[in-house]
């Protein structure tokens, strides 16, 4: 039998050693998309195969032996890989970017790499849908460092806010696509008038203190820089519908073609969202659109981008006041919204709302001049327009430049109207970068813009109760404004050994005019030009490629704002301000734990405060300080526990202060002013506390359990730590009411719970399900407030005004991938 068994093998080995193997595999881009048309090549002998519309690639009939299997696709770098074939393989490949597209250079030229010396934080396109049931932007990014979120209208769709490190939306630099979104004037960034836009966003950078070099106003407390959709290559179709609490709904749609002959691509959305709002007629009707065209050639990239928002909003932007939200006998004290409010009916105005559109197109260009040269450029314009209407009850004629009319015998000096207050403005501009790299450890970048802006600020009457004579439309003033903003900056990155030493300077020029009549019908010539130097420089030593240590400083310079200038007397007009960013931390990656400590001093000069009262547009008034500090520490991280359970945390601990701080409250009893001095005062809306906290549990594959967390600790409205001029008391009625009494925020702690799971079926590739509630406990707390204290009969009134957020709700959602 060993004979015969021996003889047997023998026979069959030259059949074993001919036997027919096979290789398989799928081949996908970055972002995990499959690659159809894609070409597969092995050698000895060679052949060939092309990818099917899933990706996938098959050879079969292969004797064992080593090949060289190479695979390319139009517009990415090939990838070759030896494989020894001893059985069946199944081989799957990803394949990079081959062209340097116009977003990478363009965002990367004013965005932290990965070993800079500068705090911030990275999202995908990925962490900001699983959180996006149609919220405002800066919802999707409160789980971050140092941020704190809040909104008008209590439910996170409208009018929103955002502050880093304390510091509000008009020290937070904002840029799409490396071209600035702040607006000129007010410096804020207003999300609601892109509604959805995270829906067409495929990453963003936070960044916290002056960072890197950018285009706009400067970043006093961090920046957002935004980045787009970027190529797609493959067909797709989405529809994406949420609905919840408050009538708040959310319709999507988008679609792209992938990319059609190697070279083009073109994608676009249509969003739709309303909601009541939690606050009474705090409403939202929002519509956007986006659209994207691109055209790839061997060296270059063109990209036209066209996106547009609309938004029709009631207003809801003066909060409820001290008296209403302290009432405990009112079912409306926490929702009340006096604006509006027609006094002779005791009804309210159904128009009084802010109304406006804004339309952006940027063409993007970049050109990969050579191995080591690249270049990249945009040219932009934005378009503005729109109003905010509101009904005045008894409103003074003299407010609007008329004299006192006799009707029927009657002089009638005052009357009911209804104004509308125009904004128009145009926006325009070039940026670029100049990305150099003469060696693998050195790179150099050369960027900068130059922007105008004008705008028009103008006030009709559209009607009267009285007949004044006047007609419709009667316009009362108009003021005009332009703006120059240009910068230049340059930026080094020498990886030396283990050291990475970083040096960026920026120079930037400001001119900025206005002249006309103002709405309080004051001659509004104003003019100021402005020159900064920002230098900065940091070092980071790398211990392996998972982690490292930084230390950097930075020198940032910051304009006054529009409102800066209007709320002030031309004896005092505001000064620039100046921070000086001390940053130290140490950050590691790992498969088990990622995460970070980051320690920060911003020494500011000149800090434009705010006094914790709202101008009559719901605009925060700030004014000068000669000497503040903001100090802390930021800690951020990420452990899987699990491959099923994962936990990410943040927290910030700080200390904000203002030295030498005089607060001035009027005394009405006589027109005098009380001063109250403070040696050291914490500065209002810079919480020493808050913390965040998302544990993710995956049950099955494609389902997601999150339970999110976040901890605001307590905030002063104003910068007197709540301390009462000297010698002067709350007035009695108003002992038994907190929200009178105290001029602060309470610290809050607010959890929600989000449940995702996505499938598939043969005729759609993703079926995804959401429900999101909110404030799962349904704590009752204040995200933001306003005060105006005098005093008045001896007594300190506050006038408080505070906004409420809602308490527990829902969004629910469903999307279809095809």
């Amino acid at each position: 039998m060993k004979i015969l068994f021996t003889a047997i093998t023998a026979l069959l080995l030259p059949v074993m050693a001919s036997a027919q193997l096979s290789i398989t595999g799928k081949i996908t881009n970055q972002s995990g998309e499959a690659l159809p048309g894609a070409t597969i090549t092995i050698t000895g002998p060679a052949r060939s195969a092309v990818t099917d519309a899933t990706g996938k690639y098959s050879f079969t009939d292969i004797k064992a032996g080593n090949y060289l299997l190479k695979a390319s696709y139009i517009g990415y770098q090939a990838i070759v890989k030896n494989i020894a074939l001893r059985g069946n393989e199944v081989i799957n490949l990803t394949l990079s970017n081959g062209t340097i597209t116009a977003e990478e250079v363009t965002v990367s030229a004013t965005r932290a790499s990965k070993n800079s010396p500068t705090a911030y934080t990275n999202l995908s396109k990925k962490d900001l849908a699983k959180n996006n049931f149609g919220q405002d932007l800066p919802y999707l990014l409160n789980q971050t460092p140092s941020v704190v979120v809040t909104s008008d209208a209590g439910a996170g769709i409208g009018y929103t806010g955002i502050r880093i490190r304390g510091s509000d939306a008009t020290r937070v630099n904002v840029t799409i696509n490396g071209i600035p979104y702040n607006d000129s004037e007010s410096q804020g960034s207003y999300f609601v008038d892109l509604p959805d836009m995270a829906s067409s966003i495929d990453n963003i950078q936070i960044q916290r203190g002056v960072g890197t070099s950018t285009n706009g106003a400067g970043a006093f407390g961090g920046s957002i820089n935004i980045q787009t959709t970027t190529r797609r290559d493959t067909a797709y179709a989405e529809i994406n519908t949420s609905a919840g609490s408050y009538g708040s709904i959310k319709n999507t749609v988008s679609a792209g073609t992938g990319l059609l002959g190697g070279q083009f691509s073109l994608d676009g959305r249509v969003s739709r969202i309303h909601s009541d709002g939690y606050i009474d007629r705090a409403s939202s009707n929002l519509k956007s659109f986006f659209v994207s065209g691109a055209w790839y050639g061997k060296n270059s990239t063109l990209r036209a981008n066209v996106f547009s928002g609309y938004e029709t909003t009631y207003q809801a932007w003066n909060g409820i006041a001290d008296y209403v939200i302290g009432d405990k006998t009112r079912s409306d004290s926490r929702t009340y919204n006096e604006l509006g409010y027609i006094d002779t009916t005791k009804s309210f105005y159904k128009n009084q709302v802010d109304h406006y559109t804004q339309n952006h197109y940027q063409l993007l260009y970049d050109n990969k001049i050579s191995d080591k040269l690249s270049f990249s450029g945009a040219l932009h314009y934005t378009k503005g327009k729109g109003y905010y209407e509101e009904y005045r009850n008894a409103d003074s004629l003299k407010n609007y430049g008329l004299a006192p009319v006799v009707v029927g015998g009657n002089t009638i000096s005052a009357t009911d109207l209804v104004r509308r207050l125009w904004l128009n403005n145009d926006f325009y501009g070039v940026t670029y970068a100049l990305k150099y790299q003469p060696q693998t450890n050195l790179n150099m970048t050369l960027g900068g813009a130059y922007n105008q802006y004008s705008g028009a600020h103008y006030g009709d009457v559209i009607s009267t109760q009285d007949n004044l004579g006047i007609g419709s439309n009667y316009e009362y003033y108009r003021d005009n404004a332009k703006k120059n903003d240009f910068n230049i900056f340059g930026r080094a990155e020498w990886h030396l050994n283990q050291f990475l030493l970083y040096a960026d300077v920026q120079y930037r020029h400001v001119y900025y005019s206005f002249y006309g009549i103002d709405k309080n019908l004051n001659n509004a010539q104003q003019a100021a030009e402005l020159n900064f130097f920002n230098p900065k420089a940091g070092i980071t030593y790398q211990f392996n490629e998972h982690s490292n240590v930084y230390a950097s400083f930075a020198v940032g310079n910051h304009e006054p704002n529009r409102d800066d200038y209007v709320d002030s007397p031309p004896q005092n007009r505001p000064k620039s301000e100046n921070l000086k960013d001390f940053e130290a931390g140490y950050r590691t990656s790992g498969s088990v734990f990622t995460g970070g400590i980051n320690a920060f001093y911003m020494l500011y000069k000149n800090q434009l405060i705010l006094t914790g009262a709202l101008n009559d547009v719901g605009s925060p008034i700030r004014t000068n300080v000669k000497d503040s500090y903001r100090a802390g520490l930021e800690l951020d991280g990420r452990v899987k526990i699990t491959s099923q359970l994962n936990w990410a945390v943040t927290a910030t601990l700080s200390t904000n202060k203002i030295k030498n701080y005089q607060q001035f409250f009027l005394n009405t009893d006589d027109n005098s002013l009380v001063g109250e001095s403070f040696k050291k005062t914490d500065i209002a809306f810079s919480p020493s506390f808050t913390g965040s906290s998302v544990i993710s549990y995956s049950p099955v594959k494609g389902g997601e359990i999150a339970f999110i967390s976040r901890y605001i600790g307590k905030q002063y409205i104003d910068n007197t730590m709540n301390r009462n001029p000297e010698g002067f008391t709350i007035a009695p009625e108003n002992m038994d009411n907190p929200y009178a009494v105290n001029r602060y925020l309470k610290g809050y702690f607010v959890s929600d719970v989000r449940l995702r799971y996505s499938f598939n079926i043969q005729s759609v590739k993703n079926i995804g399900l959401g429900l999101q509630v909110n404030n799962v406990f349904s704590k009752k707390y204040e995200a933001n407030g306003a005060t105006y204290p005098d005093i008045e009969g001896g007594h300190l009134i506050n006038y408080n005004y505070f906004f409420p957020q809602a308490p527990r709700n829902f969004m629910a959602s469903l999307s279809l991938n095809f």
